[in-house]
């Protein structure tokens, strides 16, 4: 498989800019904070924790939490995992042999592509951003061959922010049921859309061969965990995913599964805090963006905390990020980060974050820079 991008990016960058304004989390919290939040949380039961090995599906009340997050799931539905990509590998490399076909929307998190890349053939379908970034499902349509055996989908996508119309996700639904493929969804960034009234159901509530993936991550804004699940009603899918996770990470940590039981049981309250946030740096992203109209085009997105603006400036948009990181510190994610071995991306857009508490500081150098340029 090719490079990681973004994670090479990230490992050269993520620690040592000093403004890290392209972070795909809502700002986390120290345990301390955590405990004091959790009901029943106390540093005494966490120091009581065993730290010996768990089950590999999850701890039994971790599922409990989880399954409570879904409309129609039980704890037997949940499978966790050591963060969200842990279980993007396992889906992959258990529903695709190599004589499959899958279809992946573009742009999108890169694993998405190249890990069914690598086991079989891959399709393409483009987000259009002329459509507020959203999916043709007759292009989806057209492009499912005999061997189509998965439609991998990410809404609240990362990293446009676009959240797909229910007509349409329901049209998709109605598509993989009639054809009988697997809907793999990326739902990391669902419960933190601009509007409530345009979240959608979780796949695996409304399709029975459909697998929601999630994290304490990116809503939750609890990415130190590492703890992610998917839910689905398949369960030979299920078994074959956990017989797979035998040869990655067995078992979850203990602690990360105690702490994240916790932060479950108080999840609206973290996440009407982490909403809040997100809500309020948007208004400072229009504001900003509103000031340099010759420099960006900005609309916010529909959820989640990312945006994918368009820089209009003459030198291109990945040598604006490369010498705004350079010059003041300031770290976006630049257009590269997002090529698509599958369809062309646009060179000219570069992620932006907006889920981080200390914003202000990073927009005021932003300014200036963008001042004097």
């Amino acid at each position: 498989m090719r490079d990681f991008a973004l994670e090479v990016y990230f490992s050269k960058w993520e620690f040592a800019a000093k403004y890290h304004m392209t972070a795909s989390n809502i700002e986390s919290m120290t345990i301390g904070e955590l405990l004091d939040m959790a009901q029943g949380g106390d540093l005494s039961a966490l120091k009581q924790q065993w730290l010996g090995y768990t089950e590999t599906f999850g701890n039994p009340e971790l599922r409990e939490e989880v399954a409570k997050t879904y409309d129609t799931a039980t704890p037997s539905n949940i499978l966790c995992f050591a963060g969200a990509e842990e279980g993007v590998y396992i889906a992959m490399r258990t529903l695709l042999e190599k004589d499959d076909h899958a279809i992946v929307i573009v742009p999108n998190y890169q694993a998405a592509e190249t890990l069914p890349l690598n086991i079989c053939a891959v399709t393409g379908v483009p987000l259009n951003p002329e459509d507020n970034w959203s999916l043709d499902v007759d292009r989806v349509k057209r492009e499912i061959r005999p061997n189509t055996k998965l439609i991998s989908i990410n809404f609240p996508n990362n990293p446009t922010g676009a959240v797909l119309e229910r007509g349409r996700f329901d049209d998709l639904i109605d598509l993989c049921r009639k054809r009988d493929i697997y809907l793999f969804s990326d739902e990391v960034y669902r419960l933190v859309e601009r509007d409530a009234a345009i979240r959608l159901p979780q796949v695996a509530d409304v399709y029975e061969r459909g697998l929601s993936l999630n994290v304490m991550s990116k809503a939750y804004g609890l990415p130190g965990l590492r703890i992610g699940w998917i839910m689905t009603k398949d369960n030979d899918v299920l078994q074959k995913m956990e017989r797979y996770k035998h040869y990655l990470s067995i078992c979850n940590s203990a602690p990360s599964e105690y702490l994240s039981i916790l932060a479950l049981k108080v999840r609206e309250q973290i996440l009407e805090r982490n909403r809040q946030l997100v809500n309020s740096n948007a208004e400072k992203l229009n504001q900003f963006f509103s000031e340099f109209p010759e420099y960006f085009e900005w609309k916010r997105p529909d959820g989640g905390c990312v945006g994918y603006p368009r820089y209009k400036g003459h030198e291109g948009a990945d040598q604006f990020c490369e010498t705004l990181v350079n010059k003041t510190g300031i770290l976006l994610l630049p257009p590269s980060i997002y090529n698509s071995e599958l369809l062309e991306t646009p060179k000219d857009r570069f992620r932006i974050g907006f889920g981080q508490k200390n914003i202000n500081k990073g927009l005021e150098v932003f300014h200036r820079y963008l001042n004097d340029k």
